[in-house]
């Protein structure tokens, strides 16, 4: 059953989230129950299935989740789908690993009350059992900041910033409509490449609170190997690599 409440016009912005997943039954759990803690609450939630064999459904389900399942899985399909079964007026994309503030939807709300603000994005805290990933985090951090002024300069004054998958991007669901939503085709680069259609009517904003991802690529990879490939990923599609090549230097790692 959807998680909705009725329509009352003294609530904040309505907020649907929307987390794509697939075979994330070790991280889904603690997730959702961070959602259930939002006060106040998101108007709707969707878990958004590209075709999981493990615990995923089972879990959202028993959470009183909705489900969407996707015939075909890629988090850019997933998503889209999500966002066209969505009635809220923003829509926040999050990522079954990423624990996101309490106060979510009041954040939202309290960055679009600026009219020309149109998406936004969270600080990504990259954590595990054992460490918190400190440099890999800082670089993250810059990296929405620098890659945008180092390679759309000109859409850098107009209040481009590039956001990533962990960092909870959300934007006006109006906007997200209009721009099309997420590219379909791409692999891999899908937010930041949905930052490049958003800032055409408008701002992006990185707002100063933190949601927590987990550091699974980093704990896997190394953090010289993992801060090497998000750097040489990004550097390539800076100057306009293709998506699709990218794809095959970022496993999925669960």
């Amino acid at each position: 059953m959807i998680k909705a409440k009725p329509l009352d016009f003294a609530l904040p912005m309505r907020v649907s989230v929307i987390i794509p997943t697939l075979n994330e039954s070790a991280c889904l759990e603690q997730t959702l129950r961070h959602l259930e803690l939002l006060d106040p609450p998101a108007w709707e939630i969707f878990v958004v299935d590209g075709g999981s064999q493990d615990g995923t459904i089972a879990i959202a389900e028993a959470a009183g989740i909705a489900v969407i399942r996707c015939s075909t899985s890629g988090r850019s399909i997933q998503m889209n789908h999500g966002a066209e079964a969505a009635t809220g007026d923003a829509l926040c994309f999050v990522h079954a690993d990423t624990l996101v503030p309490a106060d979510l939807v009041t954040l939202i709300d309290e960055t679009f009350a600026q009219p020309e603000i149109v998406g936004g994005g969270f600080v990504s805290l990259m954590t595990g059992k054992t460490q918190t990933r400190w440099l890999t985090s800082l670089h993250n951090y810059l990296k929405t900041y620098y890659a945008p002024l180092l390679f759309r300069p000109h859409l850098f004054f107009k209040g481009l910033r590039l956001l990533f998958g962990d960092q909870a991007m959300f934007c006006r669901r109006s906007v997200f409509e209009r721009c099309g939503g997420f590219d379909t085709a791409l692999p891999i680069m899908e937010e930041a490449d949905l930052c490049l259609k958003l800032v055409r009517y408008g701002q992006i904003c990185l707002v100063d609170r933190v949601v927590f991802s987990s550091d699974r690529r980093v704990a896997k990879w190394g953090f010289l190997k993992a801060n090497w490939v998000y750097f040489y990923i990004g550097f390539l599609w800076g100057i306009g690599v293709s998506a699709d090549y990218l794809k095959q230097f970022y496993e999925d790692v669960r």
